[in-house]
């Protein structure tokens, strides 16, 4: 029998960061032209549901350290409209949008 194709299931996030985050020297060279008055956030892809990987980071479970020490909450108005999509436009769009809100002045992540 022939295999079904599998729907598009991935997705890109992005993940509120507490303001200690620009403590950490290695976010801080990250970010050298970091607006103050826009928040810092972690970028990522994920095949899962991004309510359920952003637990799973704050679980320690394959966690980025950023948003296990800093993550608040996602910020879905800045990534729901990509989503879902194929695991390559997803590995593209997580650099996109990661490149657009440092840009924009964002503090960013992105692993």
């Amino acid at each position: 029998m022939p295999r079904r194709p599998r729907a598009h299931h991935h997705h890109v996030y992005v993940v509120l960061l507490s303001e200690q985050v620009w403590n950490e020297p290695a976010f801080r060279k990250a970010n050298p032209d970091h607006d103050v008055l826009k928040p810092c956030v972690y970028v990522g892809m994920t095949g899962l549901d991004p309510d359920l990987r952003f637990d799973k980071h704050m679980a320690g479970v394959q966690a980025n350290r950023f948003v296990l020490k800093y993550g608040v909450r996602l910020l879905p108005e800045l990534y729901e409209v990509y989503n879902p999509m194929p695991y390559d436009a997803a590995c593209d769009m997580e650099v996109e949008l990661a490149i657009g809100l440092r840009e924009a002045g964002y503090g960013v992540w992105q692993a």
